[in-house]
């Protein structure tokens, strides 16, 4: 929401929404694939890859992931490591919504 939010009064960029979006797909996706295999005792994704999902912006979709799923909500370690990549993706990104973030982005696009 706060994306939408974001872009609705042009502080950031359509690219940037739809990175995120396809950030949360794409980490829904691998949970879900983690949480099969976990099912089957199967090969596993490793928790910091998915840590790393989430700090690049799929962090929605590891808590819908997460709630939905029921994948990794058990285990309180993982959640404070995941809430602390929440945190500071969101620090990156409202410093990119301040003059000198804008202006890095600008030409960062």
């Amino acid at each position: 929401m706060a994306l939408t939010l974001g872009y609705v009064s042009g502080n950031l960029h359509k690219n940037i929404v739809l990175f995120y979006i396809v950030a949360s797909v794409v980490t829904f996706i691998v949970y879900a694939i983690d949480k099969f295999k976990a099912q089957r005792n199967g090969w596993r994704i490793q928790e910091s890859r998915l840590h790393l999902l989430s700090l690049i912006g799929g962090w929605a979709g590891a808590g819908l992931a997460q709630q939905w799923l029921r994948h990794k909500s058990a285990k309180k370690q993982f959640r404070i490591v995941y809430w602390i990549t929440v945190i500071i993706n969101l620090t990156v990104l409202l410093w990119l919504i301040t003059p000198l973030g804008s202006q890095f982005l600008q030409g960062a696009l």
